[in-house]
């Protein structure tokens, strides 16, 4: 899987593996029971998932995911390709951020939304 990723999931993977971001080791491709997160610390209970259009938000499948995922201790926190591309420094900031909050953020969801470059638009 991990020489089939898209070119956001390789733009964040460069930055999550970059030593001076929040010192957190993150594992991608990280298997899950049934399931394959994206990105992984362990250290902060934290999976951090790229979204294309494989993973249509409401489904039940993909709610069904998530409730098993955080069943398990984790939060998610879920960016579109196009923000991790476009803006890849408020992504790793949001990040930097739901690991240093001291309580959970609403599921699914990154601290600005899910577009942070662009506000508004989906």
């Amino acid at each position: 899987m991990r020489r089939n990723s898209t070119q956001a999931e390789q733009k964040l993977w460069r930055l999550l593996r970059n030593p001076q971001r929040a010192g957190l080791k993150f594992r991608r491709q990280q298997p899950s029971g049934p399931y394959v997160a994206d990105f992984v610390c362990f250290e902060a209970r934290l999976i951090v998932e790229v979204d294309g259009g494989q993973h249509v938000e409401g489904t039940e499948a993909e709610s069904r995911r998530t409730r098993w995922l955080e069943a398990q201790g984790f939060h998610l926190l879920r960016f579109w390709n196009n923000d991790v591309l476009g803006n890849p420094d408020g992504v790793a900031e949001a990040i930097e951020r739901a690991v240093n909050s001291p309580h959970p953020l609403p599921s699914g969801r990154s601290p600005e939304g899910r577009d942070l470059s662009h506000k508004g638009r989906g």
